[in-house]
Formats: C-alpha cells, structure tokens, sequence
C-alpha cells in the first residue's frame, strides 16, 4: 500500500459528495510507517529530467535545493529542500500551506465561513436544548447513557456517540468523526487520536485534506489538499503539498497547483519525487 493513501480515497468521495446533495466518505488504515525504513538524509535534491507526467523546467536552483517541474494543462510541481535549524517541520510546512492557499482565495473564504456556521449551530443546538419551551418531552438516564428529548430539540450522550439537534442545525460527534449540519449546509471532520491522524473538512464546493502519519524517531510524512469546483482567477482547483523527512531534517517538499480537481497522475508523481529523493 503507498503512504498517506487516506487523502486519495477521501477526495474521491467527497469529489462526489461534493457534485451532490450528500456526503458520502470511505477511508482506510495505513500501514505502521517504522515498516517503511528509515527517511534519508539529503544534502542536496535529485531531480530527473522526467518523473511520469512531469517535466523538469531548466536545471535545479538555489543550490540544488529547489526544482520546478510542469505537467497537463499547465500544471505546476516544484520540489524542494528544507533545512529545519532546529524549528519543528509543522512550521515550514504551514509557511508552504499560506503561500498555496493564496492561489485559491474563494477555497479558503467558504471552508473558514462553514467552520463559524458550524460553531454557531452547536452553540445553538445546546442553547435550544437548554431552554427548550415545555412539550413532548422524554429522558433516559442509565450508567453510560443521556438521552433528553424536547419537541424538535434533542441531545444524546452514549460512548463515543455525541448528537446535539435544534431544528434543522445538528452537531454530530461519532468517535473521530465530528459533523456539523444547518439547513442545506455541512461541514464534515475527521480525526485518529492515534497513529495516522486526518482531518477533512468539505462544504459545497470546496474541501481541504490534511494528514500526518505518526511515525518513529519524529520524522515527517504529510499531505496537505485544498481543491475546488470553481477555478480561481488562474484558473487553480487543487492545489497541496506531499512532504516528508527524517527527524531534524532536512525535509523534501513537493507542491502542486493543478487546474483539475482530481488529484490525478500529477499529484501521485510529485510523491514520486519526493520518495525518490528521502524514501517511502
């Protein structure tokens, strides 16, 4: 199985739910990542003329430390080497997720404007379920179990089961899964406590997938994807990154901007040339 496959499997689901009137998500475990070996440490990058779909635009940069590559319909692969001096790699890594999510602008204003709706509907949801005005009304209590129902307003508590609903605003929490529905709009979260950690937030048109393989010693496997029905001005719908690197560094980033929305050939030979460079 190739690393960090959850992201594919998850944006193919949501490149459907997405084009639809539900969401529908699939995902699999990855395989313990101190399988994989040891990441290299690389002082500087290797980069082949050709990697699958991609073209090496002119020689390496900076000291052999950046390569720019293009692929269909003008896709844009550039690989580089990232020394750490000591500061954790989630620093540079959110440093190449702000300059990414610049191209899409439109992406990032509808995920941030469904991340409040959803804060604001479960502080609604609790709000009515608190000061419910007296109907049909129903309570079980058990070791374990918290069930109030009210008119249209209901809260359950089970084990790893957490649903608040007011009306057409719902809060859902199932273990690692966190959904978040007002009227015909919804924002879906997933997470792992332990291991792999992914997190996927899709409303209408945009969806945005990040994930983190645990690993030993600290190195560094992820993923990061912001994709989008609409073309940007440039006509960007993905754009994201695939890093990895041994603890401390150096880290091999390579980031993509592609005018489909389908993660495709392009995205799988960027991880190419990331493995080619550190390992799997």
């Amino acid at each position: 199985m190739r690393p960090l496959l959850i992201p594919a499997l998850c944006l193919a689901a949501l490149t459907a739910a997405c084009d639809g009137d539900s969401v529908r998500i699939s995902s699999t475990r990855t395989e313990d990542p101190d399988a994989k070996g040891a990441l290299k440490v690389v002082d500087t990058l290797q980069c082949p003329q050709t990697m699958g779909s991609l073209t090496r635009k002119g020689s390496a940069s900076e000291g052999g430390a950046v390569c720019t590559y293009t692929g269909p319909r003008g896709a844009e692969v550039s690989l580089h080497l990232v020394k750490l001096n000591g500061a954790p790699a989630a620093d540079a890594l959110k440093a190449f997720e702000d300059r990414l999510s610049a191209a899409m602008p439109q992406a990032v204003a509808q995920l941030k404007a469904a991340s409040a709706q959803g804060e604001a509907a479960v502080a609604s949801a609790e709000a009515g379920t608190a000061n419910a005005a007296k109907g049909d009304r129903a309570s079980v209590r058990a070791p374990g179990v918290d069930i109030q129902a009210e008119g249209d307003d209901a809260s359950v508590r089970l084990p790893g089961l957490h649903i608040e609903s007011n009306g057409d605003q719902a809060s859902v929490r199932i273990a690692g899964i966190h959904l978040e529905a007002s009227g015909d709009e919804s924002t879906v979260d997933i997470g792992s406590a332990e291991g792999d950690n992914v997190s996927v937030q899709a409303n209408q048109d945009a969806a945005e997938i990040r994930t983190s393989a645990g690993g030993g010693g600290g190195a560094t496997r992820a993923n990061w994807i912001l994709t989008d029905n609409r073309p940007s001005e440039a006509g960007w719908r993905l754009v994201g990154y695939e890093a990895r690197g041994p603890a401390g560094g150096p880290i091999v980033v390579a980031t993509v901007r592609a005018r489909d929305r389908d993660r495709g050939r392009v995205f799988e030979d960027a991880k190419d040339l990331v493995a080619l460079n550190v390992g799997e």
